[in-house]
């Protein structure tokens, strides 16, 4: 079903706000119970891949957050696009990584489809390379 665009900019919102809390539970419930969700990454990192149902979502930033240092993650939200059911979120991601030390920096873009006033679709794209370097010892 078309989803109007005031409906999506108000879930998105609610995602950008729940996310910037790290509420992973509040994020987990703007999801509806069959989603498609791609991370793509060195299958290393446990975060990365595919999930497909609500229950993912959460266990997906409680798996991730940890490997990044306390306080030094940044995340500049630089412009929402909105078309009917279908978010943009473009910006740029700064961790550093808890067991190497490392900071990175990544231009992000994420892509949310909203049906029915839930998310079914979230697909990330960043620089999976410079993550996974940040991620290597030597």
């Amino acid at each position: 079903m078309a989803t109007d665009t005031q409906t999506s900019r108000a879930v998105a919102e609610q995602f950008v706000e729940r996310l910037g809390r790290q509420d992973q539970d509040g994020v987990q419930e703007l999801f509806a119970p069959d989603i498609d969700w791609h991370v793509p990454g060195n299958e290393q990192l446990p975060w990365t891949g595919r999930r497909t149902r609500r229950e993912d979502v959460a266990p997906y930033f409680t798996t991730m957050w940890p490997h990044f240092a306390h306080d030094k993650s940044t995340v500049v939200l630089e412009r929402i696009i909105i078309d009917g059911g279908d978010v943009m979120l473009l910006g740029i991601f700064t961790h550093t990584v808890a067991s190497t030390g490392k900071e990175f920096t990544t231009p992000s873009a994420m892509h949310l489809v909203v049906e029915d006033g839930k998310i079914v679709r979230m697909h990330l794209y960043e620089d999976t390379l410079t993550v996974d370097q940040a991620f290597k010892t030597a």
